[in-house]
């Protein structure tokens, strides 16, 4: 087993990153992982450069300084430890072509790009919260969306997502009972999604002739009544949650509603 121990003075997450994506060319190599981050004083490094020789691993790091990085270069030859400097080759590549030197500001990286980070977490929670799963997770939640099939849940989710919010929807149907993990939660943190009964028949039936007609009574105009009903009497139920009306209603708006329900409940 090959003990790596990533460095970083910010959290690491870069260089970690950087060498999952090298080591998927050495498949089935027994590699393990470390990270130590916030690294940002001699002494620091020293204590991990020791800590790696005594295992026998090696280090890759993303140190910004250079004084860091030639404090992590000496220490590693004087405990022959292999250090990989992630960092320092393309900022002195970029100090040359750009005529600016680097600012060597630990974390900027990190804080630059927070926003970045946070959007594909929640875009990757949206799409593992999607359609009910994972409804034991709900309470990671910051948005519950509900509704019948056909409210928009789906793409108001993802939506939402990019917009930097962990969202999770869950589907109500006739006489299937939701989870019980839905009236747990928080007031506030679920909204009801409800659609005209007319309007919706009519999408379902759209939908019926591309998938060939094979849906049972899903676009049935009495059906699709008895279930925006159905979904109704949950929301008149829950006394906290919000409801929004998505018929006909472009994604940007309907969100927009939804996020100032949020706000109001917060």
């Amino acid at each position: 087993m090959y003990r790596v121990f990533v460095v970083s003075d910010g959290t690491g997450a870069t260089a970690e990153q950087v060498l999952n994506a090298a080591l998927t060319q050495f498949a089935g190599a027994p590699v393990e992982i470390e990270r130590r981050s916030g690294v940002r004083t001699e002494g620091q490094i020293r204590q991990i450069v020791e800590e790696v020789a005594a295992v026998g691993g090696f280090i890759v790091h993303t140190l910004v300084s250079d004084d860091l990085r030639a404090v992590m270069l000496r220490e590693g030859r004087t405990h022959n430890v292999e250090t990989i400097d992630l960092m320092g080759p393309l900022l002195a590549r970029l100090s040359q072509q750009l005529s600016v030197s680097p600012a060597e500001k630990p974390g900027l990286f990190r804080q630059l790009n927070e926003e970045y980070f946070r959007r594909m977490e929640t875009i990757e929670f949206a799409y593992h919260h999607d359609d009910g799963r994972r409804a034991h997770e709900l309470d990671q939640a910051e948005i519950v969306l509900v509704g019948v099939s056909r409210t928009f849940k789906t793409p108001l989710s993802i939506y939402l997502a990019f917009k930097g919010w962990f969202v999770a929807n869950v589907p109500l149907v006739l006489e299937l009972k939701p989870p019980d993990a839905l009236f747990k939660l928080p007031q506030g943190r679920v909204c009801g999604l409800s659609i005209d009964p007319d309007r919706l028949a009519d999408l379902r039936q759209t939908r019926e002739r591309h998938l060939g007609g094979a849906t049972g009574y899903y676009a049935d105009p009495t059906y699709v009544r008895r279930e925006v009903e159905y979904a109704l009497n949950i929301f008149r139920s829950q006394h906290g949650w919000p409801v929004v009306d998505v018929t006909d209603k472009p994604i940007e708006e309907t969100a927009a509603e939804i996020l100032a329900l949020a706000g109001e409940k917060s």
